[in-house]
């Protein structure tokens, strides 16, 4: 029989757990031939924190660059973290701004893992924070601290973050710039007014979700498309002479593949819309068919 003691028992630092079950914390692993595995997941969760930024006021622009070693960096001209809290932002869960809605009203990343998991998760790993004339940087390698540095910079505030993903977790991997082209035009219609940059090339949206349905549509809509938008909910929509029902969804910036309360008030709402107007009591189907819409919907604590 095998012994059990005192010395079998172990903890497990924040980091070490997140490099022992990947798979609870960013879902697939994958080698990047599929658009959800995760390098994916490392890479959307740098730059969610980045379009927080842009959504609070701080900055309009996101730099990313993939090198050809996979490389990956990604800077943003936001607030920038406070040069004291770097260390502990990107390797202890549960630390961060966005549990304070003073500090991020409607924040993309609310799970206070992301770049943890980021840190955890690359060979190398490396954190500067850029503010009002100085800067902080802590260097990581499979989310054991190497190094930091703290000095005088002349850069414009914000944060820059350089991460490896560790080939021992994602094995053979590469990123396929289809996937992250597409993952970049859903920031950019969900953040009318942010660039981002993939190297020289530019993601920008000017009419949000408006842009989102003309690229599907493609010029097929019956009439111009229907487009609202306050600052927790925007909607869009047309119909087209295709059939059945096509929808986008997203709840704080992220893509609801599988609906939600919120697509399904969207879609009863059209129905409801056009009973009233028209003084008749249409069924879904009639009214729905052949429509393509986009939803977001913006709240503090979602479920």
């Amino acid at each position: 029989m095998t012994t059990y003691d005192e010395s079998k028992i172990k903890t497990l630092s924040s980091l070490e757990h997140i490099r022992m079950r990947p798979g609870m914390y960013i879902g697939r692993l994958g080698n990047g031939s599929h658009p959800d595995d995760g390098i994916y997941i490392l890479l959307k969760e740098v730059i969610d924190n980045a379009v927080d930024e842009f959504i609070m006021g701080a900055g309009k622009r996101v730099d990313i660059n993939i090198e050809q070693d996979s490389r990956v960096k990604i800077r943003d001209y936001g607030r920038g973290i406070p040069l004291g809290k770097i260390v502990a932002c990107v390797s202890i869960i549960n630390t961060g701004a966005k549990y304070n809605t003073d500090v991020f009203q409607f924040s993309v990343g609310l799970n206070g893992v992301g770049t943890k998991a980021v840190n955890a998760l690359s060979q190398e790993f490396k954190v500067t924070s850029y503010r009002e004339g100085r800067f902080a940087s802590a260097t990581f390698s499979r989310g054991n601290l190497l190094a930091e540095e703290e000095g005088e910079s002349a850069e414009k505030n914000g944060t820059l973050i350089e991460f490896l993903p560790d080939s021992e977790v994602f094995k053979d991997y590469t990123f396929n710039p289809e996937y992250i082209s597409k993952r970049l035009w859903r920031y950019a219609y969900l953040n009318a007014g942010l660039k981002l940059y993939l190297g020289a090339e530019c993601f920008l949206s000017h009419n949000g979700l408006r842009d989102l349905l003309d690229k599907e549509i493609k010029g097929a809509q019956l009439y111009d498309a229907i487009h609202y938008k306050s600052e927790t909910l925007e909607f869009t929509f047309s119909h087209t002479d295709g059939y059945g029902e096509n929808y986008f969804s997203f709840v704080n910036g992220t893509y609801t593949n599988e609906g939600g309360t919120h697509l399904s008030a969207f879609r009863e709402g059209i129905l409801k819309g056009v009973n009233e107007f028209s003084k008749k009591k249409f069924a879904g189907e009639d009214v729905r068919d052949g429509i393509v819409g986009a939803v977001a919907v913006k709240v503090k604590e979602p479920i």
